[in-house]
């Protein structure tokens, strides 16, 4: 049976995670909006877009707590930029009012590159990734101020951009993080046309729906 993978459809990049996870091969991507659709589903993507604003939706379409339980009980999920700060257990600068997911043991800290005019893109070493190095575009994007025992680190920015210019406090900060079959990047690899990221994810979804 060809697993199904989930889109938060509330804010962000919807349309290119679906075509990215489909482009993937052997499983079905469809966007999620109610909670009758995420029933449906065997995992989830949470896309990138305002986790605050995410966070309030997520309470309106009452998909909020749905949501926690199935993390809580072994759903798959992934979540890139936004979809980490709302996946991490700890925010840093976030809204007091701001509703976390759970599922990764981690502190993270929102809009820790800055402003979108200090968007930028590097090449990361990517653990379990065969290929080479994956390019990452980082828009508003969090890092990873710590982790706990069970998180296993995936990537980490290098001293330098591509550009060359030095990657200041940003260096070796953590950006892409697993907790067994929970997966968060800071950067979009939606945006890049490497399917590498999300075809780890499906085969973590093909394992885990057996």
């Amino acid at each position: 049976m060809v697993p199904v993978i989930g889109v938060l459809a509330l804010q962000g990049d919807v349309r290119e995670h679906v075509a990215a996870l489909t482009a993937c091969g052997d499983v079905r991507a469809v966007p999620v909006r109610r909670p009758s659709e995420l029933d449906a589903v065997d995992a989830l993507v949470i896309p990138g877009g305002e986790s605050t604003t995410m966070s309030r939706l997520l309470q309106t379409f009452d998909l909020l707590d749905p949501l926690r339980k199935r993390i809580v009980d072994g759903m798959p999920a992934y979540g890139s930029c936004a979809g980490m700060i709302l996946l991490a257990g700890e925010v840093l600068d976030g809204r007091p009012d701001q509703q976390q997911l759970g599922g990764l043991d981690v502190v993270v800290r929102r809009n820790a590159f800055g402003r979108q005019v200090d968007s930028f893109e590097t090449d990361l070493e990517f653990s379990g990734l065969p290929g080479g190095p994956v390019r990452a575009v980082f828009i508003r994007a969090p890092w990873v101020e710590s982790v706990g025992p069970a998180v296993e680190v995936l990537a980490t920015v290098p001293a330098r951009t591509l550009t060359g210019a030095d990657a200041g406090a940003a260096a070796g900060r953590a950006v892409a993080v697993r907790q067994g079959s929970v997966i968060a990047t800071a950067f979009h690899p939606e945006l890049t046309g490497d399917l590498r990221v999300h075809g780890l994810f499906c085969e973590l979804v093909k394992t885990a729906t057996g």
